[in-house]
Parts: structure tokens; sequence; C-alpha cells
């Protein structure tokens, strides 16, 4: 897996997508957090980066499909695959070595917002009077949503060798799994069973993680979500007939 990792990484790396991943995702969630009069941090009056925990998860689910697009899609297109293959590294150290080379990059794209918390915390009255336990319970919550946008974006891209079907099924599949199940709750025929349906999706353990109480079922959550759909990704890639 590692091999698989490392060369995932230095592709990201030499090519434009890893850094305009980052650089986009930087600019709009700085726009939000510091110029838009709806969602400035500055015009809150008090300390809170909940623009930046609110925005993310949106401004992720187009980012990270965009970086996940290639992941099999190209390789599938370009007949690499067949190579990779061949090598003496099983299906699932190619699959997980490409999750988590993807899983850092967007690691790589929260890291620097680590500079809106300093300042935001500086610039409280008095300093220091930022709720850290939320603060980290939603970079926690964060991190682990990339997650689960990186399984999905990946299975998106074994189901096809068209970057751009791709991409589009993987924002379609965040949105829903992300979005959908709140809404859907509020139906209502649901209304005995409402709690169970929102709890579905991945809004209700991202909100409640974000809380800064660290749920082991809300870990579990997360955990179960990406194997999931990284088992559907070697269920895709098992039966590949290309």
């Amino acid at each position: 897996m590692g091999s698989i990792f490392r060369k995932e990484i230095r592709s990201y790396l030499s090519s434009l997508i890893a850094y305009i991943t980052i650089v986009v995702f930087l600019l709009a969630i700085g726009l939000f957090m510091w110029v838009y009069p709806d969602t400035n941090a500055l015009d809150y009056g008090y300390a809170s980066l909940e623009t930046l925990f609110t925005m993310a998860p949106w401004v992720f689910i187009f980012l990270i499909s965009a970086l996940c697009m290639r992941t099999f899609a190209e390789e599938r297109k370009a007949r690499t695959i067949e190579l990779l293959a061949t090598h003496p590294v099983s299906e699932w150290q190619i699959i997980l070595g490409k999750f988590f080379a993807a899983w850092v990059i967007v690691l790589f794209a929260i890291l620097p917002t680590l500079l809106y918390f300093f300042t935001i915390d500086k610039l409280g009255s008095p300093p220091g009077n930022i709720d850290a336990g939320a603060t980290w319970g939603s970079y926690l919550g964060l991190l682990f949503l990339g997650g689960c946008y990186v399984s999905i974006g990946l299975f998106a891209s074994s189901l096809t060798d068209n970057q751009i079907v791709a991409f589009i099924l993987s924002i379609f599949l965040c949105f829903f799994f992300f979005s959908a199940f709140v809404q859907i709750s509020k139906f209502e025929f649901w209304s005995a069973q409402s709690g169970m349906v929102e709890w579905i999706g991945i809004s209700y353990h991202y909100d409640s993680i974000s809380r800064g109480v660290i749920d082991t079922r809300d870990l579990i959550y997360f955990a179960s979500f990406m194997a999931v759909f990284l088992g559907f990704t070697k269920y895709q890639f098992s039966r590949r007939t290309w």
C-alpha cells in the first residue's frame, strides 16, 4: 500500500490538481469568513469559527469530487490500471493507497485554516474566549467528513472511465448523503422514525461531533461509512472487464 500511496501523492503534487483544490478551498472559505457581509466572522459579535464549519462541507462536495474523479477513471481510460493490477499488491492495497493519498490532500487543505482559529482566538474579547472544545471537535468532524467524501469519490471514479461523469456522480452522492436524509426525515410519513432517518445522513454525525463531545457512535458511523463505500469500490474493481 505504501508504494501506491507514494505514487498517488507524487501524482497529485506533480500536477496542478492538489494545489488548485487547496487554493480554491482556502480562497472560498476566506471569502466567507472575512469578506462576505452575511457570513463575516468579524460581524458575529462573538469568537466563533461557525462560518468555516458550516460552509466547508458544501465547498468540499465540489473540490473533493474534482480531486477524486481521476483516481480510477483516468487509469481505466488509459489502460494503465491493467499494469497496476499486475503488480505484487492486492486490490485492497491499491484502493487504500489511493484513498489515504486523497485524504492526506484534504488534510493539507484543512491545516492552513488553523490560522483562522488562532486569529479569532486573539481577536476575542478577552482573547482566548473561543470554545476550543467545540472547535477541535469540528475539525475532527470535518476531517472525517472529508474521508467520507473521498470514499464516495473513489467509488464514483471506479464506475466509469469518464472523469466528468465521475465528478457529477460524486457530487450527487456527496450531496445526497450529507443533506438529503435531513430533508427526507421531515416528511410526515416518517414522523415516528424521523430521528432514525436523519441519523443515516452524514450531517447528523458531523453536527454531533462538532459540539465538542467525541461520541464513539459518531466515530463508528464515519468509519463504517468509509468502509462501506471502499467495499463498493473493491467490488467494482474486482469485476473490472477492461
